[in-house]
């Protein structure tokens, strides 16, 4: 009878080997979803980042259209707010920002939303780190000074001017906005190597996020060389595919706009020529 007993014993539970197994079998299964559930919210976070760049490219000409220019970039020191900043002495008059190549996507000043406690506009990794950043030419145009942030410059520079690509080196602390396939043999003022240049000095502005690592904890343990490339402060920056290879990390989202886009959009609402 014990015999009998233990047999039963036996067949109603589970040796330790046997549940060993079974939560082997659950981690891994949980294990496939998982990593295609990673996998889809990054895909939808750089969908949103790509979504929430196009509102603010759009706003920008919206601002552009109202007010016969561009706002200067907000400024990127503890104090400032996502209010855009001039430089000192400079005023919508003249159009002299203070962060022209390095500045954030002034949110207030034009009404966006998605933004932080100091009205910086965020991506959708949403942390202060991923703060979405705004570039602007302050290039001469004719014969007028930061003719895109200046009141009335683009209006005044007249179409043909705006519609003439620059050749000439711009004056002394004047930059083109340049927009390269990769950092390899990139300067301070240009993309080096005509097969890299994606936009040869003829875009008026960039606007960008840094992705989930926000350019500073890639798989190396800092920003790739690409990356770095658009954290410089320099009128010059990289945008390709994402990478995770380890020393060629890249995950910015970068978006840009030419003149000749900017020029047709301000045909139509009447401010050219």
């Amino acid at each position: 009878m014990d015999r009998l007993n233990r047999g039963f014993r036996r067949q109603g539970g589970f040796t330790l080997i046997e549940l060993a197994v079974v939560v082997l079998v659950i981690t891994l299964l949980l294990g496939s979803l998982l990593i295609p559930l990673a996998t889809q919210v990054e895909q939808r976070n750089v969908s949103e980042t790509q979504k929430r760049l196009q509102e603010v490219k759009e706003a920008l000409i919206g601002y552009a259209i109202a007010n016969g220019r561009f706002p200067c970039p907000a400024g990127t020191v503890s104090t400032d707010t996502g209010v855009e900043k001039f430089a000192a002495g400079g005023s919508s008059a003249n159009g002299n920002c203070s962060n022209f190549f390095d500045g954030y996507v002034p949110g207030v000043t034009l009404g966006l939303s998605n933004l932080d406690a100091q009205g910086f506009v965020l991506d959708a990794w949403g942390l202060q780190q991923n703060r979405i950043r705004y570039a602007i030419t302050n290039a001469t145009v004719g014969t007028v000074l930061n003719a895109f942030t200046r009141q009335g410059g683009a209006h005044n520079a007249g179409i043909q001017a705006l519609g003439t690509p620059t050749t000439a080196a711009t004056p002394a602390g004047e930059r083109l906005i340049y927009v390269c396939a990769s950092g390899t043999g990139t300067t301070a003022t240009s993309c080096g190597a005509a097969s890299n240049t994606l936009s040869n000095g003829d875009t008026v502005f960039v606007v960008y996020s840094l992705g989930k690592n926000a350019a500073t904890s890639g798989v190396s343990g800092s920003a790739s060389a690409d990356e770095q490339v658009n954290m410089n402060g320099n009128p010059v920056f990289v945008s390709r595919v994402t990478s995770t290879q380890a020393g060629g990390e890249y995950d910015d989202v970068v978006a840009y706009t030419s003149r000749s886009s900017i020029i047709s959009q301000l045909v139509v609402a009447g401010q050219l020529p």
